[in-house]
């Protein structure tokens, strides 16, 4: 099959915009270096689409919350990834969360059933020269690829540390000590594992995550910054005594069944599989190294004996700096024949990532078949979040971010009170008939 748009990279961006192209009639080759023997840094699997981090895709209220305004907006593109996630969901309040490998699955079965589809486990270690091109490499691009881009570019990328929360055997967990809550749960949902602690282990707990061994940088990172969305906990810690007890591990609404009260400090299990069995350790992102988190992580009460299926880990992301370099369709302005999607733009997180993929889809099918790009409107969470990595956001200062409502044109004559509510109706009402042209 000769293809009419080369997409490199499956993960969550790439296998969104491959879906989108395709289901419109277009001839796609997916290029994925999984599979070929060589993986980075933070995948464990083959599979499209894996989630390397949290198993979350955050809030899904589309009311009063713009990352659920964003799934919105994608299910009314018929988002593979939502679509996915919605056979992979697990219980978590009013988060969308997913079984991992049933997500995983779902996304490479859909796409692998596409006739006009060809997925090819192979690396691409160059730019194409020419050819409708989608770059979704994400934020850990294979070096000789990032060199490529580089000499594109003519510009230095951004780049920060990322960090992995550990997971946790549900059957290492003493439900004795440790109960079943939603914050402010009146009896309809109990989807967080909680472990509580009295002031003494947690300050005992706060000394140790700051002397515990962290991972040793090396040279070419000593100045890579931290994301805050992602930020490691010992790095939390290190900024007060209090920041984790007003974070992660905030005890607020969390009453201890065992004495009707408030704990000093709670930390909290999300489940992470359909079948129950692995729980993640929310905000419990860390540089520390593997045999310090299973000696302090067992000093949580109800997690002395716990078993990890997997321990966190620290990584460094890469990303353009795309108001400079990139145009409103995401093509780079020095070979608009390449467009660029997902994390290595500058979004962060699972759900923006996959709807910048979304977009770059649209737009690259727009223009295979000669017709004109309409943008979102600006004031939906999509036109919103394309706005800020295409121009919005100020070059010199330009940092990863998730989708929310600082990004959308201010409703100043709507009290605060209302304005997340004002935001989400007027996303909804300006985005309907770009929705209905979008399914046509």
């Amino acid at each position: 099959m000769t293809p009419d748009i080369h997409i490199i990279g499956g993960g969550l961006a790439g296998s969104e915009a491959a879906w989108q192209l395709a289901r419109r009639g277009l001839r796609v080759r997916l290029s994925e270096m999984r599979g070929t023997g060589e993986r980075s840094p933070a995948h464990q699997g083959d599979g499209l689409a894996e989630l390397v981090c949290s198993n979350s895709f955050r809030s899904d209220d589309d009311e009063k919350n713009a990352v659920g305004l964003l799934h919105h907006e994608m299910r009314g593109c018929n988002s593979l990834i939502m679509a996915a996630a919605a056979v992979a969901q697990v219980p978590a309040g009013s988060a969308l969360a997913v079984d991992r490998d049933v997500f995983s699955a779902e996304v490479e079965a859909r796409l692998s059933a596409l006739p006009n589809l060809q997925i090819v486990r192979e690396r691409i270690d160059t730019l194409p020269a020419a050819g409708l091109t989608v770059v979704a490499t994400g934020p850990l691009t294979a070096e000789a690829l990032a060199h490529s881009i580089g000499a594109a570019t003519g510009s230095d990328s951004l780049a920060f540390f990322d960090a992995i929360a550990p997971i946790v055997y549900h059957d290492s967990i003493d439900m004795d000590v440790c109960w079943m809550a939603s914050r402010w749960d009146k009896g309809e949902t109990k989807d967080y594992i909680n472990c509580p602690m009295n002031r003494d282990q947690y300050l005992a707990f706060h000394t140790g995550l700051i002397e515990g061994e962290k991972t040793a940088f090396k040279e070419w990172e000593a100045n890579t910054p931290y994301f805050d969305g992602c930020m490691p906990i010992e790095v939390m810690a290190e900024r007060g005594v209090d920041t984790l007890r007003f974070g992660p591990m905030k005890p607020v609404g969390l009453d201890d069944p065992r004495t009707g009260r408030w704990p000093h400090a709670v930390v909290q299990l999300r489940q992470d599989n359909k079948l129950g069995t692995l729980w993640n350790m929310v905000g419990f992102q860390t540089k520390l190294k593997h045999a310090e988190q299973v000696r302090l992580f067992r000093t949580i009460p109800g997690l002395e004996n716990a078993e990890f299926a997997r321990l966190g880990g620290l990584h460094r992301n890469t990303f353009l700096n795309s108001p400079v370099l990139l145009d409103r369709q995401l093509r780079l302005k020095t070979a608009p024949h390449v467009r660029f999607a997902g994390q290595i733009t500058g979004c962060e997180g699972y759900v923006e990532s996959a709807a910048v993929g979304l977009l770059a889809g649209l737009m690259t099918a727009a223009e295979a078949t000669g017709r004109e790009w309409q943008a979102p409107p600006r004031t939906s969470a999509l036109g919103a979040l394309l706005a800020h990595i295409t121009g919005d956001a100020e070059a010199d200062s330009y940092q990863p971010m998730n989708v929310n409502f600082g990004l959308f044109p201010p409703l100043h004559d709507v009290k605060k009170k209302q304005r997340k509510e004002a935001y989400t109706d007027r996303a909804k009402t300006d985005i309907a008939p770009w929705l209905a042209a979008v399914r046509a």
